[in-house]
């Protein structure tokens, strides 16, 4: 098992995927791109919201200088060949 390195030149190919977008994923995947870190997939199971996020970063790379890719996907096979998955995803509180 390899460990990330923190200083990952552009277009190495690491990836890390997300399963839960979101404000613990979400944040999570920000950090990872914005540090150069590795390629992210953020997967959800509510259609449209990690597609969104995605597109969000994404437009926000140009200003933070990195080029990492991030995909949003509401499908699991995306996060085929992944170097690391991480789970945030959980059962949402319930008011009270």
């Amino acid at each position: 098992m390899q460990t990330l390195n923190p200083a990952c030149p552009a277009g190495t190919q690491n990836r890390v995927s997300i399963i839960g977008a979101g404000k613990v994923g979400s944040t999570l995947a920000h950090g990872i791109i914005s540090r150069n870190l590795a390629d992210v997939v953020l997967l959800d199971i509510q259609d449209g919201l990690p597609q969104g996020i995605a597109l969000d970063l994404m437009e926000a790379r140009g200003l933070e200088g990195h080029d990492r890719q991030i995909i949003g996907t509401s499908d699991y096979a995306d996060t085929a060949n992944s170097d690391v998955v991480v789970i945030t995803a959980g059962r949402a509180r319930l008011p009270g």
